[in-house]
């Protein structure tokens, strides 16, 4: 399985943003928010055009969970798509499994969201799926298997985490399912991602 292995903190102190949506990040952020490094504090000249459109794909591909020929991989089949790519894009990513699991408030982040695919917990239309990058469809049917329902920390997550469900899932009775109700509007996806900057980037 291939999977980000580096530095957490010091990718969400250089990017401004807690990509990883773990508690550790946020304290960091909190204590030192600027970036890491000897010079961090200091005040650093205008970045380049270059610069912010790189931080913007760096903030998807981290926030998603995705390696580089995996996120070059999804831009390529999002220009392939009618309407706008960025949206595609950020549509696409919005669909994978291990983000359904996460928007459902099963997981506390995405990287745990794909722990939980990865060992089998989830089934899609009454079926088992353990490949978090597996995209639903309008339609699907996203539940806990028997197993996970009896999981402490799950059960934690529900009981805890205040998630607000986005508009395009319907949540299932228990809470242990959702229905993909439609694809995402742009206006649904609340990533701090601006997508233009991702497209004028690889338009290069």
């Amino acid at each position: 399985m291939a999977r980000y292995t580096g530095p957490k903190v010091k990718i969400s102190r250089r990017l401004g943003v807690n990509v990883f949506e773990n508690e550790k990040g946020r304290r960091a952020l909190e204590r030192r928010p600027y970036p890491p490094g000897e010079h961090g504090r200091a005040r650093r000249r205008q970045p380049s055009e270059y610069s912010l459109q790189l931080a913007e794909k760096q903030k998807a591909k981290h926030i998603y969970g995705l390696l580089e020929k995996q996120f070059a991989n999804l831009y390529k089949e999002a220009t392939r798509q009618k309407g706008v790519t960025g949206e595609n894009l950020l549509r696409m990513l919005e669909q994978r499994l291990d983000n359904i699991v996460f928007r459902a408030g099963w997981a506390r982040t995405r990287p745990q969201a794909r722990q939980f695919v990865n060992h089998g917990l989830i089934n899609v239309n009454g079926r088992r799926v353990d490949i978090p990058s597996y995209r639903v469809k309008k339609g699907d049917v996203v539940s806990l298997r028997e197993k996970a329902q009896s999981m402490i920390v799950i059960q934690h997550n529900l009981d805890t985490l205040d998630v607000r469900l986005p508009a395009w899932l319907d949540q299932g009775e228990g809470g242990k399912s959702v229905t993909v109700r439609e694809l995402p509007l742009r206006e649904q996806i609340d990533v701090p991602v601006r997508e233009q900057l991702i497209v004028e980037l690889y338009s290069k």
